[in-house]
């Protein structure tokens, strides 16, 4: 199937409609001026000499330039890398020698970072961009040079989005048009998608959360989308309350809706043109979704990952209240399967790890032919989650698989005793891991952020898990953290936890 312009298109059907608010800057882009811009964009990258399928990588924080950027390699059949910021430069070195990019688009912030980066993996040039003074980005659109259309099918590649790494290097996920565009009829039909969508976007657009759900089925759409340069709860909170900006999407992880209702501002917010609160990429406590619900806003769960475009699952607005905690059914063009270790499928209601196949799903890892094909069993996709179905068909997210540990032999599933501990109202945040016993093998570890001024102590704590888990998924021992650590889009990095109690002689934190 071929590949459209979607800027292109967008440009001739509603020139003059917003379709991106830079609300740092305040700046408004009309969807005649979004495809300009891309136009000028892919003109200047073919004068630097970047071809079909070469590599153009960016290392900003939200804005439009993604946008400008995305389409540009469209028009002319490169290929887009989004790099994650809050990585180090020894981890953005792997990713940039993995993908060879040979233009890198840089913030300002990040100079130091890009220099340094230019020089370790041999990118041929760097382009600045500074969003309050002339840069060199505005400079090389200022040229205004035509460029040279590419056709494309969607079975080219569009972007290599790199996953989190949360075990080992990061793998480049190969994303082609063809799931770009499935994934915006995937979500957009669940998620009610129009013209007149207008959404806030918190998530980083480094991450797939922040650039597809809703981001590029709104664009695909011809609504609008808000960016905010960096998330802040109390800022997000007076756009989705402000009657002048009418938002009626919006999307994120757990962890920003757990901090936006933890602010003081949250009670008194106006959340009545809010349409569609859509919430993934890890298990939501029933607390939040809760919080939320009272409040009148339907929060709508939804499960994908970056291989899948990433919308593979998703709870219709009329479930949300009925079906609070399920991820939902699989979307339209997506299939299903929850197996038992040995791939066989698991009997009714059991849990198992979820497989996935459909034209969302990625062709492979870029430059890693070994992870490719340990990821798939046939034309399945391994997810790494586990699941299980209920007798209407619709899908529990119950954890990561990897994140789940046996105690007497029991599994252990940490979301659903994290689930518990939020009812604890001194709570802010909390995660479980496994960790070894002498006499269970494994047992739990609780480790607990406290609310501003609250305490809680480890008696309490378990008590309240003996009346509401079985004795098997009761953790054995409480710590106390200040903050969780998280990645760049808000998940709790249970691996740097696992590092530090489960290492041997590891200090106890009070």
């Amino acid at each position: 199937m071929e590949y459209f312009d979607w800027s292109a298109k967008q440009a001739a059907n509603r020139p003059t409609s917003t379709a991106i608010s830079d609300l740092d800057s305040g700046r408004d882009l009309s969807y005649a001026e979004l495809d300009q811009r891309s136009s000028a964009l892919a003109g200047y990258l073919q004068s630097a000499g970047i071809t079909r399928s070469d590599r153009v990588a960016i290392l900003a924080r939200n804005s439009p330039h993604f946008f400008e950027l995305e389409f540009a390699c469209g028009k002319i059949g490169s290929i887009g890398v989004p790099l994650n910021w809050r990585l180090s430069v020894p981890e953005l070195e792997y990713i940039v020698n993995d993908c060879g990019p040979k233009v890198l688009f840089y913030d300002v912030r990040f100079s130091d970072q890009a220099k340094h980066l230019q020089t370790l993996c041999g990118v041929n040039t760097l382009v600045a961009i500074d969003f309050e003074a002339d840069d060199e980005y505005e400079a090389a659109l200022a040229r205004q040079l035509d460029y040279k259309p590419a056709k494309l099918t969607h079975d080219d590649v569009a972007l290599i989005m790199y996953t989190s790494g949360t075990t080992g290097h990061p793998k480049g996920a190969m994303i082609t048009h063809g799931m770009n565009f499935i994934n915006c009829v995937n979500l957009g039909i669940p998620a009610r998608i129009t013209p007149d969508t207008v959404q806030l976007v918190v998530l980083p657009l480094f991450h797939t959360g922040g650039l597809n759900c809703y981001a590029n089925p709104v664009l695909h759409a011809g609504g609008q989308i808000l960016l905010m340069r960096e998330f802040d709860p109390g800022a997000a909170l007076n756009i989705l309350g402000d009657p002048e900006r009418q938002v009626t999407h919006f999307f994120g992880v757990p962890a920003p809706y757990q901090f936006m209702m933890i602010h003081p501002q949250f009670a008194n917010t106006d959340l009545s043109r809010l349409q569609i609160a859509g919430v993934g990429g890890a298990p939501c406590a029933e607390a939040i979704l809760r919080a939320w619900s009272d409040r009148g806003v339907a929060m709508i769960q939804a499960w994908g990952m970056t291989e899948t475009s990433p919308g593979g699952i998703s709870l219709d607005a009329d479930d949300a209240a009925r079906k609070i905690g399920s991820a939902g059914k699989p979307l339209m063009h997506t299939q299903i399967r929850i197996v038992d270790d040995a791939g066989a499928p698991v009997a009714d209601g059991g849990v198992g790890e979820l497989l996935i196949r459909g034209p969302n799903i990625t062709p492979g890892y870029w430059n890693n032919a070994q992870a490719t094909a340990d990821s798939f069993i046939d034309d399945w996709l391994k997810t790494g989650d586990a699941a299980r179905m209920d007798d209407e068909g619709f899908i529990y997210i119950v954890d990561r698989w990897k994140d789940m540990y046996i105690s007497g032999g029991e599994n252990v599933y940490p979301a659903e005793v994290e689930d518990v501990l939020y009812q604890l109202p001194q709570v802010a945040e909390a995660a479980i891991i496994g960790v070894p016993d002498e006499r269970w093998g494994e047992a739990g570890k609780a480790i607990l952020v406290m609310k501003p001024g609250e305490t809680l102590d480890a008696d309490t704590v378990i008590g309240h898990c003996l009346q509401n888990l079985a004795k098997f998924k009761v953790p054995a021992s409480v710590e106390y953290l200040d903050a969780l650590p998280r990645n760049a889009t808000g998940k709790v990095l249970k691996r740097v936890l696992r590092d530090r109690y489960v290492a041997d002689n590891a200090p106890a934190i009070t």
